[in-house]
């Protein structure tokens, strides 16, 4: 997902970042509202760990969100 489709989706995803990365707040959430420059400088910030570590778990995160995305986008084709 690019920073624009992470922009898009933000409100469907929102809970999955907060499931992932506890330690942020709602204040937080509605801060980042779906900017990844925002969404990597936070957890960098609440989690005390260098800027390439957060970017590196918010692509994972991304992978999976979209993996996540296109299982459910099969299920309902063939249902």
């Amino acid at each position: 997902m690019n920073a624009d489709q992470l922009q898009g989706k933000w409100k469907q995803v929102k809970g999955s970042v907060k499931e992932r990365w506890g330690k942020l707040t709602d204040d937080d959430i509605d801060v980042i509202n779906g900017k990844h420059d925002q969404l990597v400088g936070k957890i960098q910030e609440k989690y005390g760990i260098a800027r390439d570590a957060a970017q590196k778990q918010v692509d994972e995160w991304n992978t999976e969100v979209e993996s996540h995305h296109m299982d459910t986008d099969r299920v309902r084709k063939a249902s």
